[in-house]
């Protein structure tokens, strides 16, 4: 038996003191007029010599800026200059250098897309909020779900159907009526996304350390893709998802308005 994960760390930054920041930015008018302010207060290094990278965006942005800069492990300091700004911080152009000196940081597992497509190409990709399988027409997908290589569900007829760890519990699966997950639970959630048939499965959830196999059958009348956050794979015929335990990302984030409290209020919010 796999020892317990441990909850994900919550600790201040006492090593920021001082650190060397790079700026990075959506390029949207907010948050270009941000940068350009941050930049000329603080000073800036390329993300490649960077202690704390700052991203000024909403959540789309952070999301790119996790993908583009996980082979550095630097951490990465959310200033919302989007809408929602669930993985941001409040924007703001002083006392930054006290804001990462306190920031608590939480340490993510993304997920890991393995896509087979009907021409036997194999591609993988990252996500950080979920893995979803989705028609690509008109008609139901049906897809036959197994975990751990046992099969599970013969055959799911329905829109899609997504995975989410914790960390993006609160995006698109929550909106699919999934259910949120407190950062630490070691959990999964498996949920489906318009099911007609079984037309009562509401999803599961699964121990983080499960794999979880999706075959689409008749691929060719009901092509389905899958889209790891950004990115999609057209026609596929089986996806593989596990966590990526070979792969950690590192958000930080003010102690009054951490990522753990943030999906506490979510099971909250009227």
């Amino acid at each position: 038996m796999p020892a317990k994960r441990p909850s994900p760390k919550a600790k201040t930054g006492s090593a920021r003191n001082g650190a060397k920041l790079a700026f990075v930015a959506a390029e949207t008018k907010e948050a270009m007029a941000a940068l350009k302010t941050l930049k000329k207060r603080y000073g800036a290094v390329a993300p490649e010599k960077a202690d704390v990278i700052v991203a000024l965006g909403g959540d789309g942005f952070m999301l790119r800026t996790l993908h583009r800069y996980r082979a550095l492990a630097t951490p990465i300091y959310g200033m919302n200059r989007g809408t929602v700004g669930f993985l941001m911080n409040d924007y703001r152009t002083s006392g930054l250098t006290a804001l990462l000196k306190r920031a608590q940081s939480i340490e993510l597992r993304p997920l890991r897309m393995v896509a087979t497509t009907l021409s036997g190409k194999t591609r993988q990709s990252l996500a950080i909020n979920e893995v979803s399988l989705l028609r690509e027409t008109r008609q139901t997908a049906r897809i036959a779900i197994s975990i751990d290589g046992k099969q599970r569900m013969d055959e799911l007829i329905c829109d899609g159907v997504m995975v989410s760890p914790p960390a993006g519990s609160t995006a698109y699966n929550l909106s699919a009526y999934g259910p949120i997950l407190p950062l630490g639970s070691s959990l999964l959630a498996l949920t489906p996304i318009s099911a007609f048939r079984p037309r009562r499965w509401r999803g599961a959830l699964l121990p983080h350390t499960a794999t979880v196999k999706f075959t689409v059958l008749n691929p060719e009348k009901r092509p389905v893709s899958a889209v790891a956050d950004d990115t999609e794979v057209r026609d596929v015929v089986s996806v593989t998802v596990t966590e990526a335990t070979d792969v950690k990302l590192t958000l930080l984030f003010d102690p009054e308005h951490n990522l753990e409290e943030r999906i506490n209020k979510e099971q909250f919010a009227p």
